[in-house]
């Protein structure tokens, strides 16, 4: 499969469990997650994706600079909506274009490092980025509204799903 693929398969998921939750499930609460939501999670990897889409454009992407929009935390129809747009942007990126990441990690000041990347690169890290998340909210599903259909494979790395594959074949 490929990156464009690995990636629209991985929104599709989401997009499907996002449909399935309660509003009030989306917004509520987790006690697993410190009082976190389900919503503070996806819109958080999600934003991190709304960042590349921005970054394309400039040809610098920085991670740092989310809008942490409280409106994709609290509206399904919100979510679904950026989802859409972020597969549409997607399906039609050069992966070959050459970007710069810019990262920051003294907590003391603003200071940036300019890392050399490309769209397959930082597709490829927003992929792994949000299956951490979507592990994450499957144990806030699990907790808070059980009910809720998760692809059996929703959550796991890839790498982890062709492991455990082996072990049982051998």
């Amino acid at each position: 499969m490929k990156v464009i693929e690995a990636c629209q398969n991985i929104l599709d998921q989401i997009g499907g469990v996002i449909e399935q939750l309660p509003d009030a499930d989306f917004v509520r609460p987790v006690q697993a997650f410190n009082g976190a939501t389900i919503g503070q999670h996806f819109r958080h990897a999600l934003e991190f994706f709304q960042c590349l889409m921005k970054g394309y454009h400039q040809g610098q992407i920085s991670y740092d600079k989310r809008n942490h929009d409280r409106n994709i935390e609290t509206s399904k129809l919100l979510a679904l909506d950026v989802i859409n747009k972020i597969k549409l942007f997607i399906a039609h990126c050069d992966l070959d274009r050459e970007v710069e990441l810019r990262v920051s990690y003294d907590p003391q000041t603003d200071a940036e490092v300019a890392v050399p990347s490309n769209m397959a690169r930082e597709i490829t890290y927003n992929i792994e980025h949000i299956i951490h998340h979507m592990a994450l909210v499957k144990i806030g599903i699990k907790e808070r509204c059980p009910a809720v259909a998760l692809p059996p494979e929703f959550g796991i790395a890839v790498s982890t799903i062709k492991y455990h594959r082996n072990q049982s074949a051998g």
